[in-house]
């Protein structure tokens, strides 16, 4: 074995990204705190509320298909911090559907004006 080689010692690695190689390539999706954590906790608290609410109304499929985007919301921005903008387009479309649904529950109409509705 020679001697002159490099030691490579690596310790604790969670919550950490980090890519080895020429070509290698890192992404981190921690939710660590940036310019739209702010606005995606508060469209998250929305969120819950309009789907507490929407268990008090008749369900239908246009509500569940709504608590279900809910729901995906609810869990990525859990997960990630964050909420792409794909499920920003899809809420904001199933909120537009539900138009009398959203002059109905005061939670629906924060939900919509953070989506810019």
């Amino acid at each position: 074995m020679a001697t002159d080689e490099p030691t490579v010692s690596i310790g604790d690695v969670s919550h950490s990204t980090f890519a080895i190689g020429s070509h290698a390539h890192a992404e981190s999706h921690h939710g660590t705190g940036g310019p739209h954590d702010a606005a995606a906790q508060e469209l998250l608290k929305a969120v819950r509320e309009l789907r507490a609410d929407l268990t008090r109304v008749r369900a239908d499929e246009r509500t569940g298909e709504l608590d279900a985007e809910l729901a995906d919301t609810e869990d990525e921005i859990t997960r990630t911090g964050t909420v792409g903008t794909g499920r920003l387009q899809r809420l904001r479309q199933l909120l537009t559907d539900s138009e009398a649904l959203v002059s109905l529950i005061a939670s629906a109409g924060a939900v919509a004006g953070l989506l810019g509705m």
